[in-house]
This record gives structure tokens, sequence and C-alpha cells, in this order.
């Protein structure tokens, strides 16, 4: 059975959301008071309704309490996503995920019911400056204090051996996936020579991701 999603709040992060969401197959409703992104998205979604999510009585004949989740990632009016918030929970959707934009918000989102907060330019801004810092990554997503996924060329430290020689999991690393151009491999010959031309996705602690990738430059 699919998942059915309400997303409330039509900004690059709201629209990400929903898309996402449908890519993936999700039933997925979208709700924002301005008519032009509501056009620019009704055929990508299953619907999109033009209206005040504020409104209890839109929301109940929009059957709120029948969907799975709701995302509410309303702009700046911070009565609004907190009015939203309120009334999404109380119909009786089982998981809120509301967006805040500073602590002060986020902590009134919690009081009110919502299950999740995020803040995402704040964590786009932290995963920028991370990727920035650590010089030799070409991306990183960070799962949790102590373990990240990274995106990094081959560095030079490596070239001219193969994964049998580096032994990289005794030092707490696992090579995922290796990138050369458009073709990627996830069975990987261990045996083979690293020229220096591929990209390789590994998963590693965070300390044994900087200490190797910065004594094999």
């Amino acid at each position: 059975m699919k998942k059915q999603c309400v997303v409330i709040g039509l900004g690059e992060f709201g629209t990400s959301v929903a898309l996402t969401m449908a890519d993936q197959g999700c039933d997925v409703l979208v709700i924002d008071k301005d008519e032009d992104r509501i056009e620019a998205i009704v055929d990508q979604v299953t619907h999109a309704v033009a209206g005040n999510a504020t409104d209890p009585d839109m929301l109940n004949s929009l059957g709120i309490r029948n969907f799975d989740l709701a995302v509410i990632t309303i702009g700046n009016n911070l009565e609004a996503s907190i009015m939203a918030t309120i009334l999404v929970k109380e119909s009786g959707v089982p998981y809120v995920l509301a967006k805040a934009h500073n602590d002060l918000h986020a902590e009134v989102l919690r009081r009110v019911g919502a299950d999740e907060i995020v803040f995402p330019e704040k964590a786009m801004g932290v995963r920028i400056a991370r990727n920035l810092l650590s010089g030799h990554f070409i991306d990183m997503i960070e799962l949790s204090d102590q373990f990240s996924i990274v995106e990094v060329n081959t560095p030079a430290g490596w070239i001219g051996k193969n994964l049998m020689q580096l032994d990289l999991r005794k030092k707490g690393l696992n090579v995922i996936a290796r990138k050369d151009g458009e073709v990627v491999e996830t069975v990987l010959d261990p045996k083979k020579e690293l020229t220096g031309q591929e990209v390789y996705i590994i998963f590693g602690s965070n300390d044994a991701l900087q200490d190797v990738l910065q004594h094999a430059r």
C-alpha cells in the first residue's frame, strides 16, 4: 500500500520533499497559499491545493487524518507554521516533521506535537563547511557524530596499489562503490590496481576517514 504524505508549504525545501516523495511512489498532497506554486507542481504530485493550511475545515475536507505523515515547511510565517503543526497533529497524522527557523521556533514546534524538527538551511551550511574543510572529499554525508559516508578522488598514496594491499577494513573503512566516469561498480575486484582516475564511496568512522585520507594525500 502506498504511503500518503501531505506537504504544507512549497518553498524550495517543501517542493524538493514533495517531488522526491512522489518519485518514490508515495501519494503526495501539497498545500500552499500561492496559486503559482501550486500550478508549477500540480502535474507532478497526486493532488495540489491552493489554500490556507491553518483552516481546520479545509484540512478536514482534504481528509488529512488519513495521511501517514505530514511535512510542515511553511516559510517565514511562524504563527502559520505552528498552527498547521497543531492542526495536523490533532487530526491524527501519526508522524509530523516540521521545518524550524531557529531554536525557539523548534522548541515551540516540539511542544505542540512535532515528531521531528529540521533546520534545512543550517544542515546544508554545516555540510558545505565540512566538505570544504575536509579538502579531499568530493562530498560527505554525516550519518552521526561518529560515522560518515564520503565520496573521494583516489588519494595519491593509494595509486598503484589495490584494495587488498591497502587493507582498509582494518583501518575502520569500508569501500561501498567505485565510480569511473559514468560507470558505478558495487562489486569490486580487490586485486585491481588503483589508477587515480576513479572516485570511491567509502563508509567509516569520522576519525578513520580523516586520518587515512589525510595521510594518503
